[in-house]
């Protein structure tokens, strides 16, 4: 049987493999482009692989149990690593273009894409504006990390099985690349739109934003697209989807507390940077519906200033916490993970993947980074 360490070895060696063939291109056409490889390798080494690790589950959830089949064959594993790999990328892709629109300063202990390129522009002494090159150039970037993404899983879809299971895979993807990029621009709305919102309607739009941004595409979509590709049953697909989504939900709402009081040693963005940018998360939409008038004018002034100091995010983190939110948040993780785990022990797969699975879902919603 191959655990989950073993796959994210793999995984971690072909994205090394695929950007060393991209090495290659990049500086053939010019020199100058070779902080597209620097940074791409750097986004894209390290990290958990958890979107990898839900589509290798998936897959493995709908194998016939107690046979050898159950195991990928290497034909199939190299698929498998494929289609993992694509979505790694894909991921980097949409955290180059998430760190712009948010205006974020770092990402994974280390300066964002566009700031990257905005100190390059500045250590070479070029003309115009550093911020605008920066941003530009990550932008490109973002696009080009999207097409490899793209070369990658349209490699891996040529090993399915069938030609249902290949269609089946590909619609999988393109659904999940297009519901997190609305779900981009439904995040983006909402930053801009929430003061002309009504109130009681403001938590079901931060929840609308969880599902399409971030649920659908950290879980349900890796394992629907995992189990697409094995030729799953319908029923097998939407017992997934019923465990996947309240399970993103919950992955999401984690992160929201992180970026709000997660240490910044081990998150890699410093502490509070949620409330410099201003994301209005669910944990923000729960405070904010708690406070007096006068109080919630106060949180709104301050709230996505990007120069807040020490005392003003710890005067913020201290509104959510005696208001209620915080606890409310972990309440809601909890509850989600509770209908998670008892759709997977229903669910019509594996024991072997179940209990991954299970394992899993525990990890991504009880992490500190």
């Amino acid at each position: 049987m191959m655990e989950s360490p073993r796959l994210v070895k793999l995984v971690d060696a072909r994205i090394s493999e695929f950007l060393q063939s991209r090495d290659i291109i990049l500086s053939r056409v010019a020199p100058e482009l070779a902080p597209f490889a620097r940074y791409s390798r750097d986004l894209l080494s390290g990290g958990k692989r958890f979107r990898a690790q839900f589509c290798y589950w998936g897959w493995r959830a709908v194998s016939p149990a107690n046979t050898a089949t159950a195991v990928p064959s290497e034909r199939e594993l190299d698929s498998l690593v494929d289609l993992c790999a694509g979505l790694e990328l894909f991921h980097a892709a949409a955290l180059v273009h998430d760190d712009i629109i948010d205006n974020s300063d770092t990402r994974r202990g280390m300066p964002a894409v566009h700031r990257r390129f905005e100190s390059l522009h500045a250590e070479q002494g070029w003309r115009g504006d550093g911020r605008s090159f920066g941003e530009g150039s990550a932008i490109l970037l973002g696009d080009l990390l999207l097409a490899w993404s793209d070369e990658v899983v349209s490699r891996a879809v040529l090993g399915a099985p069938t030609p249902e299971t290949f269609v089946a895979t590909r619609e999988a993807v393109d659904l999940m690349r297009t519901e997190v990029t609305l779900g981009q621009y439904l995040d983006l709305l909402e930053e801009r739109a929430w003061a002309t919102t009504e109130a009681e309607r403001s938590l079901e739009r931060a929840e609308r934003v969880i599902v399409y941004k971030s649920a659908k595409y950290s879980v349900e979509a890796p394992l629907v697209i995992g189990a697409s590709l094995r030729g799953a049953s319908v029923a097998q697909l939407d017992s997934l989807r019923r465990f996947g989504l309240p399970l993103g939900i919950a992955f999401q709402l984690r992160d929201d507390l992180l970026g709000v009081f997660g240490d910044a040693a081990r998150t890699g963005k410093p502490s509070g940077d949620d409330l410099r940018e201003g994301k209005r998360t669910v944990l923000v939409s729960i405070t904010r519906s708690r406070l007096d008038a006068s109080s919630r004018r106060l949180f709104d002034e301050l709230l996505g200033d990007p120069d807040l100091d020490e005392s003003q995010i710890r005067m913020l983190q201290q509104t959510m916490r005696e208001t209620g939110a915080v606890l409310e948040v972990e309440t809601m993780i909890a509850d989600r993970l509770r209908t998670a785990l008892s759709e997977l022990e229903r669910a019509p797969i594996g024991d072997s993947a179940r209990a991954e699975l299970a394992s899993l879902a525990r990890a991504i919603t009880q992490r500190e980074s």
